[in-house]
């Protein structure tokens, strides 16, 4: 097991930013920790990454006590905070190989320039490799700091809004290297982009006010508040959304263009048979009929307002 947390809470005077949260990740999962804004994530996330200590409970990573033995701890982590703070003057390769110095245990001098020269490569940072940071757009200084994450090969990556500021192309790049990466680390990270999580993710966590309100693998977090069905069909013919509430387990009608109508039904039982039969009563033909899965974005949504 990577990362096991423990009824931690953190209080910033009054305030509890976390409220006794536990979870476990294991070894080679990438956890999506999801929240709005102020739920919680970044305060967990520096719990973890030894930057603030909790007001109570107890966190290990790598086996490791993050109160009793932080140094070990930092030593198998790879953290990217939020705000990605670097030193601007200095130069990318400059930069990386300070970073690479900080981890003698990892990384030997003599292995210093053949690290530095993988973690380029590998962040697709070889144009940029000889500008100062401070040169750099935003996307290029995020490549940056996860290169600087990774350069000690952690066993365990922590990446608070790793995709911010890429365009469309870098954000494939990044999200083809995190998946990468989880084959062989755990990796947890917090993100606001939700075909992000659905595209990468083994698992969520939804934290909402300092509290998880959902744990589980993300082909099932739709179904964490269950049950939610959206129908889209389009008749041959007018009906009315009075009508349409009438079919039995729907409970919502929404006109959304002519003829054609999406339906909500509040129920785990497939409502489509109780459709076609309305249509067939009612003298309709059906020209189209889907089925929606409930989006993780819905899902979010109602866990956190």
């Amino acid at each position: 097991m990577s990362i096991k947390v423990n009824n931690i809470t953190k209080l910033y005077g009054a305030q509890k930013a976390l409220n006794n949260v536990s979870f476990e990740v294991n070894s080679g999962e990438i956890v999506g920790f999801l929240g709005p804004n102020g739920a919680g994530k970044s305060t967990m996330m520096k719990i973890l990454t030894c930057f603030i200590p909790p007001s109570n409970g107890t966190a290990f990573v790598c086996g490791h006590d993050i109160a009793e033995q932080s140094i070990e701890v930092r030593k198998c982590v790879g953290y990217l905070a939020e705000h990605n703070p670097l030193y601007l003057d200095m130069y990318v390769k400059e930069y990386l190989e300070f970073i690479a110095g900080l981890h003698p245990d990892k990384i030997s001098r003599k292995d210093i320039s053949a690290r530095v020269k993988k973690m380029i490569e590998i962040t697709g940072l070889q144009v940029e490799q000889k500008k100062k940071i401070g040169a750099l757009s935003k996307g290029y200084r995020q490549r940056v700091g996860l290169a600087q994450a990774l350069i000690h090969d952690p066993q365990v990556l922590i990446l608070d809004e790793p995709t911010t500021g890429l365009d469309p192309n870098q954000l494939a790049e990044i999200r083809s290297l995190i998946k990468e990466v989880g084959r062989e680390k755990t990796v947890m990270l917090s993100t606001h982009i939700m075909q992000e999580v659905e595209a990468i993710c083994d698992r969520v966590i939804i934290i909402n006010k300092g509290e998880i309100v959902a744990d589980d693998k993300t082909e099932n977090i739709q179904k964490t508040k269950g049950n939610k069905q959206i129908i889209t069909v389009e008749f041959d013919k007018q009906t009315s959304a009075d009508s349409l509430k009438n079919i039995p387990g729907i409970t919502a009608a929404k006109n959304i263009k002519e003829n054609t109508w999406q339906l909500t039904a509040d129920s785990e039982k497939d409502v489509r048979p109780e459709i076609f039969q309305y249509a067939v009563q009612n003298n309709l033909s059906v020209l189209t009929l889907q089925k929606e899965e409930q989006r993780l974005e819905d899902v979010f949504k109602e866990l956190t307002t």
